[in-house]
């Protein structure tokens, strides 16, 4: 039983240290984006939590994601591309299966992911979001600063196409702040 109490205790100290360390980040941009990625990461956590899990693998057409596949997609690119094209790290794509995951799941993806690319807000030097990278898709070459914009713009497209799952659905998403 004391085992039992001191783990809860330790658990319990862990959970309230590390969730209340505030993000200081290291620049300006940094420092003016972090309420941007902040109110982005949430509102599409909302978004998440907003679909009953039995419509998880609602697809308005055979060729469109299920509702899922958008929420494991923006969980897992956030990440992906944050390392691609912030960070300037080597990565392939190894996308998870949506349909063997739960809602929780996948809320808990997209949690840790939005979570490594705040912890990179938060850390990133002034040197590092000066440099340049290519972008994949389009040949462009931006600042690993400008890059952000990019993981940011990929989530609000998917976010946007789950809306849509949510109203087709007649759930009302939830409301957009910012």
């Amino acid at each position: 039983m004391k085992n039992l109490v001191l783990i809860i205790v330790v658990i319990f100290c862990t959970v309230m240290t590390y969730g209340q360390t505030e993000i200081v980040p290291k620049t300006p941009f940094t420092k003016t984006y972090l309420a941007v990625w902040l109110a982005a990461s949430e509102h599409s956590l909302d978004v998440a939590k907003a679909m009953p899990e039995e419509l998880y693998s609602y697809k308005p057409t055979a060729v469109s994601k299920s509702f899922g596949e958008q929420m494991v997609h923006i969980g897992y690119t956030v990440e992906l591309l944050t390392k691609r094209y912030v960070q300037g790290m080597e990565v392939k794509p190894n996308t998870p299966d949506a349909s063997k995951m739960t809602k929780v799941e996948i809320i808990e993806l997209l949690q840790n992911g939005f979570a490594y690319t705040t912890n990179v807000i938060g850390t990133i030097e002034q040197e590092q979001l000066d440099e340049s990278c290519v972008m994949y898709h389009s040949g462009n070459t931006v600042s690993r600063a400008f890059a952000f914009f990019y993981v940011q713009d990929h989530i609000t497209n998917h976010r946007a196409k789950a809306n849509l799952y949510l109203r087709m659905n007649n759930i009302q998403p939830p409301e957009y702040t910012w």
